[in-house]
């Protein structure tokens, strides 16, 4: 069932429309949420060639201990990303969080986003990410001193609030516009919620009633329906897609495409899926090297061929593989096996399956 109320009156209007903040004009209103292990530099720049208007990075410690770490590194390596490039950090001190941005700029970060929305035990129990909505006077501390940090538009991602029964999402929208933060993007959950229950857009819609910056709507948004319902309810700027574009980098196109026409394009077909693994493969061993790459690239083979004919057999082959090599073989292997099925089928129909 659908979590808005039937509108009749509603028709499909272009909405696929750009979006500005600070000075970066987005080519669209569709956005890539930052996700730990995922939104790396590879990802990323795939989003975005498939149609993505901006993609967050994955969050970066505000600790400057941890800045040296090869980790660290690679999450401040932006060699060749299309802009605008946008780096998260995270953590709770302000000084701290205001060297962090002062860092990332440095490294080539054209956008600062602060995360106040990881639900991550580990995150909010240093008092970061999502925890730190319970402190309202700390948080305009945060992010009064990472605006005046920095010469970079700063973006804020917070949710709801901390639990049900202390939604405070839009006292924190009106703190982050009287600090000059640019654009806010809002998790329709509670911290306490994590991901579990259904996502709610009425906070969303209560939140850009009040406030005059650009609000990105996020949470439980998977299909161009959906996207186009969420900025007709709540009158978001944008959106933000998270777990559904894992595998799915494309659906940026397909969802670009409904909102401008109100039609569907076809889904992928298998040949297509294949050729973009394997780029997505090559770019993770290269960013990543051999050994790193082929057990990040476990994940995305998971997600890439969820739902194809033989897939969980290849799942369970994944994990006893340990070169680039053999991964690549078995991917190859497994998506002739498809092509020999004499069927070109979309992936849409192999999930029927």
């Amino acid at each position: 069932m659908s979590p808005f109320p039937v509108n009749k009156t509603l028709s499909i209007a272009v909405t696929a429309r750009s979006m500005h903040i600070g000075p970066y004009q987005l080519r669209n209103n569709l956005i890539v949420a930052p996700m730990a292990g995922v939104t790396d530099r590879p990802f990323r720049q795939l989003c975005k060639t498939m149609g993505a208007g901006m993609a967050v990075s994955e969050m970066v410690a505000s600790n400057s201990l941890l800045w040296g770490s090869e980790k660290t590194r690679r999450r401040a390596n932006h060699d060749g990303e299309v802009d605008p490039i946008s780096v998260q950090i995270a953590g709770a001190d302000p000084l701290m969080l205001a060297e962090a941005a002062r860092y990332n700029v440095d490294q080539g970060a054209q956008i600062i986003d602060i995360n106040m929305g990881c639900p991550a035990k580990k995150i909010c129990n240093v008092m970061a990410g999502s925890a730190l909505l319970k402190d309202e006077p700390l948080v305009g501390r945060i992010l009064d001193a990472v605006v005046g940090a920095v010469n970079a538009p700063v973006t804020l991602k917070i949710r709801t609030g901390w639990d049900r029964g202390n939604r405070n999402a839009i006292q924190i929208a009106r703190t982050a516009e009287q600090a000059g933060i640019q654009a806010l993007a809002i998790h329709g959950r509670t911290r306490a919620c994590g991901f579990s229950g259904d996502a709610e857009y009425d906070t969303i819609a209560a939140v850009k009633a009040e406030v005059g910056i650009p609000v990105i709507a996020n949470g439980d948004i998977s299909t161009p329906e959906q996207v186009k319902e969420v900025l007709d309810y709540t009158r978001a700027d944008a959106v933000m897609i998270g777990r559904a574009a894992q595998g799915r980098p494309w659906m940026f196109r397909e969802i670009q495409h409904y909102l401008e026409t109100g039609g569907r394009l076809p889904p992928p077909e298998v040949e297509e899926i294949h050729r973009v693994l394997i780029a997505h493969l090559n770019d993770l061993y290269e960013f990543y090297g051999n050994y790193t790459g082929v057990r990040v690239a476990r994940k995305h083979i998971s997600w890439y061929t969820k739902g194809l004919a033989g897939s969980a057999a290849l799942r369970h082959a994944m994990n006893q593989l340990e070169t680039c090599f053999e991964q690549l073989e078995a991917v190859n292997v497994f998506f002739a096996q498809l092509a020999d099925r004499g069927q070109r089928l979309t992936y849409a129909e192999e999930l029927a399956v």
